[in-house]
């Protein structure tokens, strides 16, 4: 039940990427439709492209770097057969910080904000990994 629980908090998280990135798909070809940017301006870089665009761009590349890790330590903690109550609450703790990170990054862009709900993600994956590691490890010398 708990792997059920986990796994639906890695396919919350999914959905948030995959919904960011066909906004962003959206946003810059109607950025392009309506000539806010030219092609050219754009083929070889980002900075050309309107400040919303850029926004989304960014928070939806922010969901490619940290949460690697989430996706990992899921793997492993269902692999393991670690995956425990406190796990899985940790993980949805962790996927909705990174929900208001994106909230946060497309709105407002508020960086001291962003930066405070990044940080709080990263010290709940990091916590997340030392009770993955302490689970494991006292569970191999029993």
């Amino acid at each position: 039940m708990q792997t059920v629980a986990l796994l639906a908090a890695v396919f919350a998280h999914m959905g948030l990427t995959i919904v960011l990135l066909f906004r962003m798909g959206y946003m810059r070809l109607r950025a392009v439709q309506r000539r806010e940017v030219r092609v050219g301006d754009i083929a070889l870089g980002q900075q050309a492209w309107p400040e919303a665009v850029t926004k989304v761009s960014n928070a939806f590349r922010n969901q490619l770097e940290l949460p690697v890790l989430f996706y990992v330590l899921a793997i492993i903690a269902i692999l393991t057969r670690q995956a425990d109550h406190v796990m899985v609450a940790l993980a949805w703790v962790f996927v909705v910080l990174r929900l208001i990170h994106a909230i946060i990054h497309t709105t407002n862009n508020n960086v001291l904000n962003r930066f405070r709900t990044y940080v709080a993600g990263a010290v709940v994956l990091a916590a997340m990994w030392g009770y993955l590691a302490v689970r494991i490890l006292l569970a191999g010398g029993a």
